[in-house]
């Protein structure tokens, strides 16, 4: 058997060792990180509290606190730690599992945006490859069609949508219709003369 935890297309240099990272936690020290969030270019460091690691969908978090707010970071975009001689400084009573229970349900909770759009029949094993776990629905296929719903956690992550062309159309909200309006402009003025 063989297991590869590194997600498609990921850069293999960016992701600390999962086995390592769970040999440090184990001295209950806090971490200096190296990490980037999804929409920067750039890894800034951050001095977290640890609760531990966990698997979700065949991606690896570190759940942590971060200036006394709960985080999870992801690992494929953690580049580095370092253990401090601090000792790590939880909240009272809470666990890793209390922590993360918090955690998901904030990611999955409610508030979450839900994208309606319609995709032709051919590109549904695409949609279920690139969208995964968010996809809510998917309705039976009507004229070659069919409509699909998924939930983001706010109105900016339906970029990732913009992956598929002009092969979609999104129908509600209005909203979501708008902002992917507007980044398909950006994106058309961009590329509308040659790069320099």
């Amino acid at each position: 058997m063989l297991v590869d935890s590194t997600a498609w297309f990921a850069d293999s240099e960016a992701a600390v060792d999962v086995a390592d990272l769970a040999s440090a936690l184990r001295h209950r020290r806090r971490l200096r990180i190296r990490y980037r969030r999804s929409a920067e270019n750039q890894a800034s460091t951050r001095v977290v509290d640890p609760y531990g690691i966990v698997a979700k969908s065949g991606r690896w978090y570190l759940v942590a606190d971060h200036r006394g707010d709960g985080r999870l970071f992801a690992l494929e975009r953690l580049s580095a730690f370092e253990q401090l001689d601090a000792p790590v400084a939880l909240r009272p009573d809470e666990t890793l599992r209390t922590r993360w229970a918090v955690l998901k349900e904030r990611t999955e909770g409610q508030g979450r945006v839900s994208v309606t759009f319609r995709l032709p029949e051919n590109g549904l094993d695409l949609a279920r490859r690139i969208l995964g776990t968010r996809i809510h629905d998917v309705s039976d296929t009507e004229n070659g069609s069919c409509t699909v719903v998924v939930r983001y956690p706010d109105i900016e992550s339906v970029r990732q949508l913009l992956q598929f062309g002009d092969h979609i159309e999104i129908l509600t909200p209005q909203t979501t219709r708008k902002r992917i309006s507007q980044l398909a402009r950006d994106l058309a003025q961009r590329h509308a003369t040659p790069a320099t």
